[in-house]
């Protein structure tokens, strides 16, 4: 069995195709197809159901793939400690980000990563929460910066910074009047809320608890949305920190302090518990620190290194 071998395999995974996966490794189809027949004989199993078109993972073929990415990921783990030890920062970085921090952070970082680190090719995925965790678990991507605490022992979380939530208001609204509002000020009935799937939504009910069930007609799936339907037609909807720089200077007078709990998310970088690659952790790290204004970044991150 080889490392290569796993490659295949996974590149057949991907596109359920021989040409296809062949043409991904960089090798012919016939020795793409007798490398992965070679593996199964080692095997003495069938990985791949050749009968179904397009073919199919077997039952125990799809529990050798979930395995071959995670050792495929601990072999480059190896390469990227000896490069750290070089202090050479290279290779690839998947980094997955979720939506409603996205459109804050994702295109000055790309931006700054890139100018930084033009040795590592970096690949990024807006993904909810859920896949995230699943893709950490099974190898699939390297880091990814979201909303936590995840409570997972098989996940580390680094904290970055930490993001207050603002009440968005229809100056139609009877709540518009409030200098501020606490969470028993806040009727759900108004509430525009995100779609099922973003943590976002879970953040909202955790400060307006003990409320009535959500009866709005439409969840949207962006703060943008949100923000568009209270102007057209009432309600409030609660916006993170960030993206009050996105609204305008009439929009800015509909917005309103949470108080009596103050709501807030700590936003944080995810790795696997066997995460090694120190050196592009910070590197993550550091771009996001020339992003995001200096009184919301964690205090332990202002001032040191991350250490694994």
């Amino acid at each position: 069995m080889t490392l290569q071998q796993l490659e295949y395999v996974l590149a057949l995974d991907k596109t359920r195709h021989f040409v296809k996966a062949a043409q991904m490794c960089g090798v012919t189809q016939p020795t793409l197809s007798a490398m992965i027949q070679k593996l199964e004989d080692e095997l003495d199993c069938k990985i791949f159901d050749r009968s179904m078109q397009p073919i199919e993972l077997t039952t125990v073929g799809r529990q050798i793939v979930e395995q071959a990415q995670v050792i495929l990921y601990q072999a480059n783990q190896l390469k990227e400690t000896v490069q750290a030890q070089k202090s050479e920062l290279s290779g690839t970085l998947h980094l997955a980000i979720i939506p409603t921090i996205a459109p804050y952070l994702l295109p000055e970082f790309i931006a700054t990563f890139k100018k930084e680190y033009p040795s590592i090719n970096l690949r990024v995925s807006e993904l909810h929460t859920s896949t995230i965790i699943e893709k950490l678990r099974v190898a699939e991507i390297d880091m990814a910066i979201l909303s936590t605490p995840l409570e997972d022992v098989k996940i580390l979380e680094v904290p970055l910074y930490y993001e207050r939530f603002a009440a968005y208001i229809s100056p139609n609204e009877g709540i518009y009047s409030c200098d501020e509002l606490s969470a028993n000020d806040m009727p759900l009935d108004r509430l525009w809320m995100l779609e099922e799937g973003h943590c976002m939504r879970n953040q909202v009910f955790n400060f307006c608890n003990d409320k009535p069930k959500l009866v709005s007609t439409y969840e949207a799936g962006s703060i943008d949305t949100l923000v568009k339907i209270v102007d057209v037609n009432g309600g409030y909807t609660v916006i993170p920190e960030l993206h009050i720089d996105l609204l305008s200077d009439r929009q800015r007078q509909n917005l309103r302090e949470i108080v009596r709990p103050e709501a807030t998310r700590e936003i944080s970088i995810v790795i696997r518990h066997d995460f090694v690659r120190e050196g592009l952790l910070n590197a993550v790290a550091e771009c996001v620190k020339k992003i995001i204004p200096s009184h919301m970044l964690d205090a332990r991150l202002k001032k040191f290194a991350i250490k694994l």
